[in-house]
Parts: C-alpha cells; sequence; structure tokens
C-alpha cells in the first residue's frame, strides 16, 4: 500500500498547503471537515489548483490524489482511515483542536500497524501538536490503562509552518491561491529509532523552538501590527498599510524589539535576523497577494494573548529590562480591533472592554499578573482605549 496522511481541517491552509505538499510528496490525502458543504465539494470534485504566486510571477500546482470524510455524519469511517494512516495533520485552528481529538483517539486506539501513527499539528500556536496530544490522552478519549502504551500507536511532533494564504476569491470553489514562500519545520525528535514521516516540504530539526518563536515574533507579531495599524488608519490590504512609511517605520521599530529578544535568547546571528526580518517584510508588503487587514486582524483575543505575538516578547523584554515600546503600541491598535464584521473575537473584545475593568481586561485577554513588569504599562493602554 501506499502512503496515506490524514488531515482534519479542509479549508484555505489544508488544501494549499498541508494537503498541496502532502499529495506532492506521494501521500493519499484524506480530508477530515464537519462543512457540509466542503466535504460534498471536495468528494465531487476531482482534482483542485493551487496557484503560488511569487515575486516573479505565478506557479499553478494539480491536486487530485484525495478522499473526504465528514466526520460529523460519518465518524466511523474517519476513525478507520486514522487507524491505518502514516500521518495525521490539522490544520483547524487552536481553539477546535479538542473536538477532533475524540476520532483522533479512537483510530489510535484501533490501531494495529507496527510503526505508529505521526500526528503533526499545523496551527499557529506554540505547541500545538502537545496541547492535541493533552486532549487526546484525556481520560474522556484515552483509557488510561492504554495511556502507559500509546507511544507504540503514534507519536506526537510539534511544528511550525509558515506561508501566507491571502483571502480568495469567493467563486474560487476549492481553488486556492497562497504565497510561493513556505516553511513547515517538525520536531523530529520523537520519532526515534523508526524515523520520520518522509514529506518532501519539511525541514526535520532537533530542536524546534527558536524556529517557532523567530516566526511567530516575526512574521505574525509584523503581520497582526500592519494589520491593526493598517485598520486603525482605514488601510484596506497589508500592502497598502506598508506602503505608508509611518505604518511600515512602526512594523520596523516592532520587529526590532522582538530582533533583540531572538538573537539574545536563540544565539540566532545579528545579521542572520535582520536578513530574515528584509525577507518577511517584503514578503507581507506584497500586492499580488491582496492580503485584506480584516483578514489578518481577526481572533483579536486569541492574538493578544499571554504567549502570543506581542504579550508573548514584550512580557520578555521587560523582565529583562529591554524595549518594548513599539510592541505595547501594537497592543493598543489590537484592542481597538472591536465590532469587526464576520469576526465574532472583535465582538467578544469589545463586549469585554465594555463590562470590565482595566484590571479585569489585562488578566483575562492577555493573561498578565500585577506582579509582572509590564502590568502597569498595559493597564494604563486598556483605560486608554476605554474612554475612548
Amino acid at each position: 500500500m501506499g502512503l496515506k496522511a490524514v488531515h482534519f481541517g479542509g479549508g484555505n491552509i489544508g488544501r494549499g498547503f498541508v494537503g498541496e505538499k502532502l499529495c506532492m510528496s506521494g501521500f493519499e490525502v484524506v480530508f477530515v471537515d464537519v462543512v457540509d458543504k466542503l466535504i460534498e465539494s471536495l468528494q465531487s470534485t476531482p482534482t483542485y489548483t493551487v496557484t503560488e504566486v511569487g515575486a516573479e510571477g505565478e506557479k499553478v500546482n494539480t491536486i487530485s490524489n484525495y478522499r473526504a470524510i465528514n466526520s460529523k455524519t460519518n465518524e466511523a469511517d474517519a476513525v478507520k482511515e486514522v487507524s491505518t494512516a502514516d500521518l495525521v495533520t490539522c490544520a483547524v485552528g487552536p481553539n477546535i483542536l479538542k473536538f477532533i481529538a475524540p476520532v483522533i483517539a479512537k483510530g489510535i486506539q484501533e490501531r494495529t500497524e507496527k510503526t505508529p501513527l505521526a500526528v503533526i499539528a499545523c496551527e499557529n500556536m506554540i505547541g500545538a501538536t502537545d496541547k492535541l496530544a493533552e486532549f487526546i490522552k484525556d481520560s474522556k478519549n484515552t483509557p488510561p490503562e492504554r495511556l502507559s502504551t500509546i507511544n507504540d500507536r503514534a507519536r506526537f511532533a510539534n511544528s511550525a509552518i509558515d506561508r501566507i494564504v491571502p483571502g480568495q476569491d469567493p467563486n474560487a470553489g476549492l481553488n486556492v491561491k497562497i504565497e510561493a514562500f513556505y516553511e513547515w519545520v517538525v520536531d523530529k525528535t520523537p520519532f526515534s529509532p523508526h524515523g520520520p514521516p518522509k514529506v518532501e516540504a519539511i525541514k526535520w530539526v532537533d530542536n524546534l523552538v527558536p524556529y517557532i518563536e523567530r516566526k511567530l515574533f516575526t512574521v505574525n507579531t509584523g503581520h497582526a501590527a500592519a494589520a491593526y495599524y493598517g485598520y486603525a488608519r482605514g488601510k484596506k490590504t497589508i500592502a497598502e498599510a506598508l506602503n505608508d512609511k509611518e505604518i511600515h517605520d512602526i512594523v520596523q521599530e516592532c520587529l526590532a524589539e522582538t530582533s533583540h529578544l531572538i538573537v539574545k535568547k536563540h544565539g540566532i546571528a545579528v545579521q542572520e535576523q535582520k536578513e530574515y526580518v528584509e525577507k518577511i517584510i517584503k514578503r507581507i508588503s506584497n500586492p499580488h497577494l491582496e492580503d485584506v487587514v480584516e483578514r489578518v486582524g481577526r481572533a483579536p483575543l486569541r492574538k493578544l494573548g499571554r504567549k502570543e505575538r506581542f504579550v508573548g516578547p514584550a512580557y520578555e523584554l521587560a523582565e529583562q529590562g529591554g524595549k518594548y515600546t513599539a510592541l505595547l503600541g501594537a497592543m493598543e491598535q489590537a484592542l481597538k480591533f472591536v465590532d469587526v464584521e464576520g469576526d465574532e473575537e472583535s465582538v467578544e473584545l469589545g463586549k469585554k472592554l465594555k463590562s470590565m475593568s482595566a484590571e479585569e481586561v489585562v488578566g483575562d485577554v492577555c493573561g498578565l499578573q500585577k506582579s509582572d513588569k509590564m502590568y502597569g504599562e498595559v493597564v494604563k493602554i486598556v483605560e486608554k482605549v476605554q474612554k475612548k
């Protein structure tokens, strides 16, 4: 039998990045989702295209070696596919991991293959696979007496993914337009002694943390800062926002602060990080991606979280006595991203700002405590936003 991967999440990242790269590595991909219309479309459409957009033009890849299952109506089929797969991946969003865990857990329970199943969560979240594994290993999903032998049936590896998927043409169907550049880095240490699955697009490393933090605190920090400042100033796209010199300079200052942390913490050379920042700014400024600020800024509650793109690096810099002024400014703009059409989290953020004290918002949204060095400054920012 050939290689098989089960991928949870048939959205743009699932089809246009993970699914694409797995198919191109010779895997048959089984997409699992709960959206009826999406699954029906995947089941009735034998191919779709992924258009990679780069500075040198566009390249179109046709994807064909896939099937699709609705786990809401055909859970047993999804479980069976997981139990016989070589690899399970997901791109569903951090908040959905707990909902896909029961199906994966059942598949792992039924597994009889000699080689353990490889499980890799592909989310914009530090330790996403660890979180998924935590849900899978919960006694509600895995019998306690089976936990001691779960490593014989499955191995869990964290990953860092980096690829910009802009807003799509509403008439594109299954076809996806995506950035040509990508990075998919995965921890290889859980796969001893049999070795990791053979996916050509993956860079396997022994220490993933520097890659995850460099990506989160550069790509995600810069992208989100551009989005929130752009939204506040009436810009339509990220490219338009970064074409504004003042916003461009602010984003550069945010990344100068996070670069200071990355270089010091992970021993990355100053020049290497500088070149990485320049590459990121160029990527997210690509006008051909037509990436709207509302899409990039969506889910502000998550993005203002304690281990996320603004508070995460700012907290560490504050504790070290470093500079984080620009990151505080980006946090202020993120707090103003409220009541955006189609974004439930922005509506919820607006409600919290109206119903909670500044101290409560800082604790609830940002996860900061009074003993944290940056706590007082963030409280002042929230108070400022609440007064407007």
